[in-house]
């Protein structure tokens, strides 16, 4: 036995397997597609990078690939109870759902677990003893306080504080003296033996192209003194063992790029592919920044999930910034899922794209229009039992009516497109409730009280809520000449001062009467709905306000 082997054996002997056993233990995968994981740590909180990030691992590996859900738990001082169910609900809500990996506390899916950190730890010290054996990586003896002296002396001579050159000096201890201190039972971390090349990293990203990076100077801690591994070491071991094909993550990352390589290198890995994502900016003040989870609402998934928006409206709104070919694909693919979109990692922006609001809205509003009334109705009521009670009993008193309600102008060429999340739901339908209706006490433009009351008078006399749009508004024009209004608009555009007013007059006295607003959709549609008794009780009361002298 070598004095390498000797030290490794005594700073682990408890390992019992060899990289070997694990390599043959979880062998290459046979899908030919990609495999991507999303590894968070179990914070309690997902933000809108997290969303991002997870739907490009998503997409990337829907062709036949495998996308796994792993936990980064190492750091226990961070984690928050509760944690992993958020993260599995924040991907859920949204759609997104891993191949393998967790799935609640405690449990998992898959043959390439286990898929949370805390639980390897047998597995990492039988790469980092491997390691050792191979004199690629060593015990380090420094106290914290050794260190941050060093650290003061490197930043007061100009230096790059970091555990390199004549500061690394547990380097240059030999097997002996690295195992009588071992033995003597001073605490250690593990540290990789860097090459220290004078040559720069070369690397091809799939998003930001070909990257040259100043090669790793630094002894980095491999193993901490608990015989956890910082995210570098477990993560490089993770990622093979789980034959990690690409590992998309925030450009924040590529600084570490130079250590990440040289960490595969050492453990014999073929390093997958890297895909660095930039970030969502937003602007303030006239300038850029990156969306704060500390300053932003919109930066946390759990913002759009309390404001109602739809887990595909989010979905496809990150689409149109992942890949710029995406919103023309929607509008050539209408009805197609979001996993038809032929999604590349090489269209995505090496840039990072501008959060924009009225782009969201824009796109939640083509979505729900595309949902059809029952569905309309399930989605909203589950989203008002949870965060809306108030709402959700009106609407589920009357099922079939708040299906009716939601049924109009829906479907068609031209389907009303007035909700962009579901907490706009309430304004927009409260007319249609007779304890969210606020009664109108203005009249439209030009149209006097008297004039406004005969209307209602001249029309309730006729109306039938059976008639259909054209027998409607023939009606309507047939109260006209009563009034004095014109019944032909083109006629009163000629000619407006021989009228009272018009038959479009006319109709929007209807509309305020009994819906108190100027605009809604298809009036008989939204009459019909109402109910002639509701219709009669409304503009009865209008016509009494507005003639009384009442209107403000």
């Amino acid at each position: 036995m070598t004095d390498l082997e000797k030290l490794a054996l005594a700073m682990y002997p408890d390992v019992d397997k060899t990289p070997e056993d694990y390599e043959n233990l979880y062998p290459p995968r046979e899908s030919g597609g990609a495999v991507t994981r999303f590894a968070p740590s179990p914070t309690g909180y997902m933000h809108l990078g997290n969303l991002f990030s997870a739907s490009i691992d998503f997409l990337a590996a829907k062709d036949g690939g495998t996308f796994y859900l792993r936990l980064e738990d190492t750091d226990k001082k961070r984690e928050v109870e509760g944690a992993v169910e958020k993260i599995l609900d924040g991907l859920s809500s949204f759609g997104i759902t891993p191949t393998e990996g967790v799935t609640g506390s405690g449990t998992e899916t898959g043959d390439y677990g286990p898929y949370v950190q805390s639980m390897r730890k047998d597995i990492y010290s039988c790469y980092a003893k491997s390691l050792v054996e191979k004199g690629l990586a060593y015990p380090c003896f420094c106290t914290e306080e050794k260190l941050s002296a060093m650290r003061e002396e490197q930043t007061a001579a100009g230096e790059t504080p970091g555990y390199r050159g004549k500061w690394a000096v547990c380097r240059s201890l030999s097997p002996q003296e690295a195992l009588a201190r071992v033995e003597a039972g001073e605490s250690y971390v593990v540290r990789l033996r860097s090459e220290r090349s004078a040559n720069k990293v070369t690397v091809d990203d799939c998003i930001k192209g070909r990257l040259e990076l100043p090669s790793n100077d630094t002894d980095a801690v491999i193993m901490k003194a608990d015989g956890i591994p910082p995210y570098a070491f477990a993560h490089a071991v993770d990622d093979h063992l789980m034959r990690t094909t690409h590992v998309i993550r925030g450009d924040e990352w590529i600084a570490s790029l130079p250590l990440h390589m040289e960490l595969h290198k050492a453990l014999g890995f073929r390093a997958p592919k890297y895909a660095h994502i930039a970030p969502i900016m937003k602007t303030e003040n006239g300038n850029k920044r990156k969306l704060s989870k500390r300053k932003d609402p919109e930066a946390g998934v759990s913002f759009y999930k309390e404001a109602g928006y739809t887990g595909d409206t989010v979905l496809e709104y990150l689409m149109t910034i992942a890949n710029s070919n995406f919103e023309q694909w929607r509008k050539q693919n209408p009805d197609a899922v979001l996993t038809d979109f032929p999604f590349s990692l090489k269209k995505m922006s090496a840039s990072g794209a501008l959060f924009d609001f009225d782009k969201l809205e824009d796109v939640g509003k083509n979505r729900i229009s595309r949902l059809d009334a029952r569905t309309v109705y399930e989605l909203l009521g589950a989203w008002a039992e949870e965060f809306d009670p108030d709402f959700y009993g009106i609407l589920a008193k009357d099922p079939d009516y708040s299906v009716s309600v939601l049924s109009i102008d829906r479907g068609g060429n031209k389907p009303r497109k007035d909700m962009a999340k579901w907490s706009d739901a309430k304004d927009v339908l409260s007319f249609f409730y007779d304890g969210l209706f606020e009664p109108a006490a203005v009249l439209p433009d030009g149209v006097e009280g008297a004039d406004a009351a005969k209307i209602i008078e001249e029309f309730l006399k006729t109306y039938d809520p059976a008639d259909d749009k054209n027998v409607w508004f023939e009606k309507v024009k047939a109260i006209c000449p009563a009034v004095g209004y014109c019944a032909d608009m083109k006629e009163y555009k000629k000619s407006p001062g021989e009228y009272r007013g018009s038959v479009a007059m006319a109709s929007a006295v209807l509309r305020l009467a009994a819906t108190g607003r100027t605009q809604t959709p298809d009036l008989t549609a939204v009459m019909a709905v109402l109910g002639i008794d509701r219709v009669r009780s409304r503009l009865s009361a209008y016509a009494e306000l507005v003639n009384a002298g009442r209107e403000e």
